[in-house]
């Protein structure tokens, strides 16, 4: 039995680490907001869950401290064995095109607000991999998906909805994409990272971009209608290099199929 912690146990990702961790007999700390037991105590093993996504824009000062601030004391003040901080492959899309590999040098512009979310990720990532004399590795998170209250973002917001309703419009354009990748998978990934030590940076992707217009034709082929309403825009951003992920022994599942298989299930929709 090993000893684990997670920060940000309450969150999507954390909350099922911790449950998976637990179910394996494992000594697992979820700490609260603010313990803290947090710095004096033997961490062991520590998936750093702890962020914003969706409402980072309102919450700048919030985000910072959840990516940067804590994490700091941690690496600083902490005692801990080995350390994951999930971090968003978010971080390539100024790169357009070319981005999408682990080694790939960011760019950012440091006066669009919206960057503070992607700025921040990326000190956290800095201080993970630069300051932690080689304890500390980063796993870059695609646009993770599921079906359940907890999950957020675009596919995830239309997977629940569908369990309420067969008739759907959207105001999002057909031509845009995602990399996605189902929070199983993730949780593969990160467990695989950590069973194998896996250093530096790993992105946990699908490594493939799937349109609205896909992600459509597989709703009607299950009996729902989809109508997407959005004007043309790019089709996707930086597609992500996935051999690290590989190599440890994960290959994420097409969500496309995901998706036809739990719409198909007798007792996904609800109304």
């Amino acid at each position: 039995m090993s000893r684990y912690t997670v920060i940000g146990a309450s969150g999507f990702i954390g909350s099922r680490l911790v449950e998976l961790l637990r179910q394996r007999g494992e000594d697992v700390y979820a700490p609260s907001r603010g313990e803290p037991d947090l710095f004096s105590r033997d961490l062991g093993r520590v998936f750093y869950c702890a962020g914003l996504t969706g409402d980072f824009m309102v919450r700048p000062f919030d985000t910072v401290e959840a990516h940067v601030g804590l994490l700091t004391q941690v690496l600083r003040d902490a005692r801990f064995e080995r350390l994951i901080y999930l971090s968003s492959t978010r971080l390539y899309d100024s790169l357009g095109a070319r981005g999408g590999h682990e080694s790939d040098v960011l760019e950012f512009d440091v006066t669009a607000p919206r960057n503070v979310y992607d700025l921040s990720k990326a000190l956290g990532e800095n201080l993970c991999l630069a300051r932690s004399d080689g304890r500390a590795a980063v796993a870059r998170l695609a646009n993770v998906f599921d079906w359940s209250d907890a999950a957020g973002g675009f596919l995830s917001d239309l997977l629940k909805r569908a369990r309420r309703e067969r008739e759907i419009t959207l105001a999002s354009s057909p031509q845009s994409g995602r990399d996605y990748i189902h929070a199983d998978d993730v949780i593969d990934g990160l467990l695989a990272m950590d069973a194998q030590d896996a250093p530096g940076i790993v992105n946990l992707a699908r490594g493939e971009a799937v349109s609205n217009a896909e992600i459509a034709q597989v709703f009607t082929s299950a009996g729902w209608t989809l109508t997407l309403t959005g004007e043309q825009a790019p089709p996707h951003g930086p597609v992500c290099d996935i051999s690290r992920l590989r190599a440890l022994g994960v290959s994420p599942r097409d969500a496309r199929e995901v998706i036809a298989r739990v719409l198909r299930a007798p007792d996904f929709f609800d109304a």
